[in-house]
């Protein structure tokens, strides 16, 4: 195996209405399914709203990775990520989708699709997701 830049363990208890936190102690959440469906969620974070968050976070991070490369590290984008939890008819079961509303100013939309394109292929969310779930991208130039 090849050495890590970085690593971190998280610990799950109580499934969606538990906590989650990592063994060094600098994360915790409380967890609860939200009311949509049937739980008690009202400020407690769930799953989805964790994956978003990373994913939101990640792919920014690389698209600001990949402006400051092309000299143009001053434009600070917005990266919106919506994660959906979807009915899987091949199994009865649930499955994720995700959709990224990417917003960039000071760029045509020709050089925005352009980097974020090259973000989405640079990204690790991306790159472990775009083979295995749905993702949708729009780009918004402001």
């Amino acid at each position: 195996m090849v050495k890590p830049l970085y690593e971190t363990t998280v610990i799950s208890n109580g499934g969606r209405d538990g906590k989650v936190f990592s063994e060094d102690n600098t994360f915790y959440q409380d967890l609860a399914v939200p009311k949509e469906m049937g739980g008690n969620g009202v400020t407690e974070s769930n799953p989805e709203q964790l994956f978003a968050a990373g994913y939101s976070s990640c792919f920014n991070n690389a698209l600001m990775h990949i402006l400051k490369q092309s000299g143009k590290g001053e434009i600070e984008p917005e990266v919106k990520v919506t994660a959906y939890l979807l009915p899987d008819k091949s199994d009865g079961g649930v499955k994720l989708s995700a959709s990224l509303d990417v917003t960039l100013t000071d760029l045509s939309q020709e050089e925005a699709e352009a980097y974020v394109e090259k973000a989405h292929n640079y990204c690790p969310y991306s790159k472990a997701l775009k083979q295995t779930i749905d993702i949708e991208i729009e780009v918004n130039v402001n």
